[in-house]
C-alpha cells in the first residue's frame, strides 16, 4: 500500500512490492501444507522432499523480489531483461542453476537432520550404501551441483563484468563471488561438523545473502543506460555480395571452436582414457567423451573470439575471424558457445559421471576467465598460468573412466601445464610483430627474444623432468621409457638450438616438433600401459 500510494500502480516499485506480497501468501501456503500434512518433525516421506526444496526456492523468490523493490525505490533506476541478448539466456541460466542448488540443499540438509551421522567416515558410508535411504543416498549430490554452479556463476560474472562493464556490476560481481567462495568453506565446515543445526542456519543465511547479491548484479546489468559491449561495432567490416551481408554458414561456426588448436589437445583427453582404463575404455564413453571435450573446449574458444575481437582486428592471422568480419554476429557466437557449453555439461554427466563434466567446465572457466579476460592483456605470465586450461584435458578422460584423480592423472595434467610455454613462446616469437600491434604482452614483446628462448629451454627441461614420473611412479615400462627419452632429447636439443640462434626458422622447428612430442608422448603412454595391462591379464589368466 505504500508502494501504491508514493509511486502508483504503474510503477515498477509497487508491481514488485505487489510481487512481495503475492509470494509472501505462497510462502505461508507452503508452509502451511508442510504443517498441516504432518510434513515435518520425523516424517521421511517423498512428499516432504518435494515440499522442503519447493519452499526454499519461494523464499528466494520473495527474496529476489524484495530486493528488486529496494533497488527501484533507492536508486531511482530501472531495468529491462528483454533485448539483452546472449547475456540475457547467461542471466537466466545463473538464476536457475543456483535455484536448483539451493532445491539440493534443502534436501540434503533434510538428510542431515534425519539420519545424523556420529563420524564422517560414517557419513561417507551411508552416503555410498546402495541400501541406504533416498534422502541420504542424495546428499551427495549437493556438493557437486554447488561446486559446478560455482564455477559457473564465476564464469557469469567475468562474463557480464566485460560485457555489461559498468563500477557498480563489476563490484557486484566481486561481491557475489567472494560471498560465493565464503558460502563453500562454510559448506566445508558444515559437513566437517556432520551438519549441527546452528551451522545449517548459517549456511541457509549465506545463501540467502549469495542469491540477494545474484539479484542485484542482475538488475545492475540491465539496468537502462548501461554500456552493451557486446553489440559495439568494432571492426565496421562487413562481407558483402551484392549489397547483402552473407548468411554465416556451418563452416563458420566450426570456425569459432578452433577446431585445429582443440585436436591435439582432445586427443590427450582421449589417451588419458586409454592410459586410465590400461586399454580400450569403451566405445559409447570413448566418443561421448570426445564429442562432449570438443564442444566444452569449442565453447570456451567461442567466447574467446568474442571478447578478443579488438585484439583479433589488428592481428593479420586473426583478423578474418567470424567474429571480427562479423559474419558471426557476438549474439549469435555467445549464444552457440552457452549451448555448446550447456550441451558438454549434460553430455559428460550423463555419459560419463559428474566430476568429468565438472574438470571440463573448470577448463573452460580457466580459460575464458583467468587467461582471456584477466591475463592475457596483463602480465607476459599468461600463458604459465593461464596455461592451465590446456592442461585439464587428460584430467577429463581420466575421471571419466575411473570417476576420480589420482597422482598419476595429476601428473598428466603437469605435463602439459610445463609444455605450454615451449610450445606457445615458439610460435609467440614466430608472430611477435603481430602481438606487438595488438598490445598484447607476450614475452617476447615484453622481454625481447633472448629472456624468451631462456624460459623456453627452462620449461623444456622442466617438461623432460616431469615427463618421467610415471616412470618413477611405476605406472609404466620399457615402452614408455624409450620413447621419452627419445622424445625429450629431441626436445632439448630443438630447444638449445634454438637458443643459440634464435631465429625465424628455429622457432618454427621448435613451434612444430612440441605438437608432435606431445602426441606421441601421450601415444606411447596409453601403449604402454595396455601393453602392460594385457600381459598382466594373460599372466593372471594362466
Amino acid at each position: 500500500m505504500w508502494a501504491f500510494r508514493k509511486y502508483g500502480s504503474s510503477n515498477s516499485v509497487f508491481k514488485f512490492a505487489l510481487l512481495s506480497f503475492v509470494f509472501t501468501l505462497t510462502e505461508a501456503l507452503l508452509g502451511a501444507g508442510l504443517v498441516l500434512f504432518e510434513l515435518v518433525a520425523s516424517d521421511r516421506s517423498g512428499a516432504r522432499a518435494v515440499m522442503m526444496p519447493l519452499h526454499l526456492v519461494n523464499t528466494f523468490l520473495l527474496l529476489g523480489s524484495l530486493t528488486v523493490t529496494a533497488w527501484l525505490a533507492s536508486t531511482g533506476r530501472t531495468f529491462r531483461l528483454r533485448n539483452q541478448g546472449a547475456v540475457g539466456w547467461a542471466i537466466g541460466v545463473a538464476i536457475a542453476s543456483t535455484a536448483l542448488l539451493a532445491a539440493t540443499g534443502a534436501i540434503a540438509a533434510l538428510g542431515d537432520t534425519l539420519f545424523p551421522a556420529t563420524s564422517l567416515r560414517e557419513g561417507i558410508l551411508q552416503d555410498l550404501s546402495p541400501t541406504a535411504h533416498f534422502l541420504v543416498r542424495l546428499r551427495p549430490l549437493h556438493p557437486l551441483v554447488a561446486g559446478s554452479v560455482g564455477l559457473y556463476l564465476l564464469l557469469f560474472a567475468g562474463l557480464l563484468a566485460h560485457f555489461r562493464p559498468s563500477p557498480q556490476v563489476r563490484r557486484m560481481a566481486r561481491v557475489m563471488i567472494t560471498l560465493f567462495g565464503i558460502q563453500m568453506l562454510v559448506g566445508v565446515v558444515n559437513m566437517l561438523l556432520l551438519a549441527p543445526v546452528s551451522m545449517q542456519l548459517i549456511h541457509l543465511l549465506l545463501a540467502d545473502i549469495v542469491w540477494i547479491a545474484l539479484v542485484l548484479i542482475v538488475a545492475e546489468a540491465c539496468a537502462v543506460g548501461v554500456e552493451h559491449i557486446e553489440k559495439a561495432n568494432v571492426t565496421n567490416r562487413v562481407v558483402l555480395e551484392g549489397g547483402v551481408k552473407e548468411r554465416a554458414t556451418w563452416r563458420d561456426y566450426l570456425t569459432l571452436t578452433k577446431p585445429r588448436v582443440i585436436s591435439l589437445l582432445l586427443f590427450t583427453t582421449l589417451m588419458a582414457m586409454v592410459i586410465a582404463a590400461g586399454g580400450w575404455p569403451g566405445t559409447w564413453l570413448f566418443i561421448a567423451v570426445a564429442i562432449g571435450g570438443y564442444m566444452s573446449a569449442g565453447a570456451a574458444n567461442a567466447i574467446n573470439m568474442v571478447i578478443d575481437r579488438d585484439i583479433d582486428v589488428r592481428m593479420e592471422r586473426t583478423a578474418m575471424r567470424p567474429t571480427v568480419t562479423e559474419r558471426i554476429s557476438s549474439r549469435s557466437a555467445l549464444l552457440f558457445a552457452y549451448l555448446l557449453a550447456g550441451g558438454s555439461f549434460a553430455l559428460l554427466w550423463g555419459a560419463a559421471n559428474m566430476l568429468t563434466a565438472m574438470l571440463a567446465l573448470a577448463g573452460l572457466v580457466c580459460y575464458v576467465i583467468v587467461y582471456t579476460l584477466y591475463l592475457k592483456r596483463r602480465s607476459w605470465n599468461n600463458i604459465v598460468i593461464g596455461g592451465a586450461a590446456g592442461a585439464f584435458p587428460p584430467l577429463v578422460g581420466w575421471a571419466a573412466v575411473t570417476g576420480d584423480l589420482n597422482w598419476f592423472a595429476w601428473c598428466l595434467f603437469w605435463i602439459i601445464f610445463l609444455w605450454t610455454p615451449v610450445h606457445f613462446w615458439a610460435l609467440a616469437l614466430l608472430i611477435k610483430d603481430d602481438y606487438a600491434k595488438a598490445g598484447v604482452p607476450m614475452l617476447p614483446v615484453v622481454h625481447g627474444e633472448r629472456v624468451t628462448v631462456i624460459q623456453i629451454v627452462l620449461y623444456a627441461v622442466l617438461t623432460a623432468a616431469i615427463s618421467s614420473m610415471p616412470l618413477v611412479l611405476g605406472e609404466v615400462g620399457m615402452i614408455y621409457l624409450v620413447a621419452a627419452f627419445a622424445l625429450n632429447a629431441m626436445l632439448l636439443l630443438r630447444s638449445l638450438q634454438l637458443f643459440q640462434t634464435p631465429d625465424r626458422p628455429h622457432a618454427s622447428s621448435l613451434f612444430k616438433y612440441s605438437m608432435t612430442y606431445l602426441f606421441l608422448l601421450f601415444l606411447a603412454m596409453a601403449v604402454d600401459r595396455s601393453y602392460v595391462s594385457a600381459a598382466t591379464s594373460a599372466v593372471l589368466g594362466q
